[in-house]
């Protein structure tokens, strides 16, 4: 991995999904709890950091991304129905993370990791969206660039321990409990790595 030139970026934004000409808020983060990330580790949209990286601190942008830049279309096959045998555990079935809305971790047979939103939960079913929650919208992204400078030698060293698998490598959010818990290890979220940590995108 080519580390050079990697920066430490912290912005505090808005971020709206516009669909059919109406834009909706859906989250917001501040300069006391930015979105911060390391650049060049893949852990943000590619079309969002290329629109982040070169901007100095205190600049403002604004910009959207097409659902192609963001998260792609809503799939119908993305939604599954997986046996409620699955979710035991010691014969009796898991109901205190198990439950509609609730955002879990699950693994295909390949040892792929991903996260998937509970839909619906029947006598023997257990109905699952594999959809990220933007999925099939233009995201408006309006916000001030807080900090911009390259990353410290340590920091480059820790995220590639982080990504090495010794740590998720997520920062802090504040996006309405639809992705996770937060942590304070400072990396911030937008990824697509798959621990189910950080911000909703």
């Amino acid at each position: 991995m080519n580390t050079t030139g990697n920066k430490f970026i912290a912005v505090s934004y808005k971020l709206y999904t516009i669909e059919d000409g109406e834009r909706e808020l859906v989250e917001e983060t501040t300069a006391g709890r930015p979105f911060q990330f390391l650049s060049g580790f893949g852990l943000t949209l590619e079309a969002f950091e290329n629109q982040i990286v070169g901007l100095e601190k205190g600049a403002e942008f604004d910009f959207e991304l097409t659902k192609e830049e963001a998260y792609g279309d809503y799939e119908d096959e993305r939604v599954l129905e997986l046996d409620k045998q699955i979710f035991t555990i010691n014969g009796h079935f898991d109901r205190e993370r198990i439950y509609p809305e609730a955002i879990i971790p699950l693994q295909n047979e390949e040892g792929n990791r991903f996260m998937a939103k509970v839909v619906s939960i029947t006598e023997d079913k257990v109905t699952v969206d594999l959809n990220h929650p933007l999925a099939g919208c233009t995201l408006n992204f309006k916000g001030t660039v807080d900090e911009s400078r390259q990353a410290t030698e340590d920091e480059i060293k820790a995220m590639i321990s982080r990504l090495s698998g010794e740590g998720c490598g997520c920062g802090c959010h504040d996006c309405g409990g639809d992705c996770g818990g937060g942590c304070d290890d400072g990396c911030g979220g937008h990824h697509d790595h798959e621990c189910g940590c950080g911000h909703c995108h």
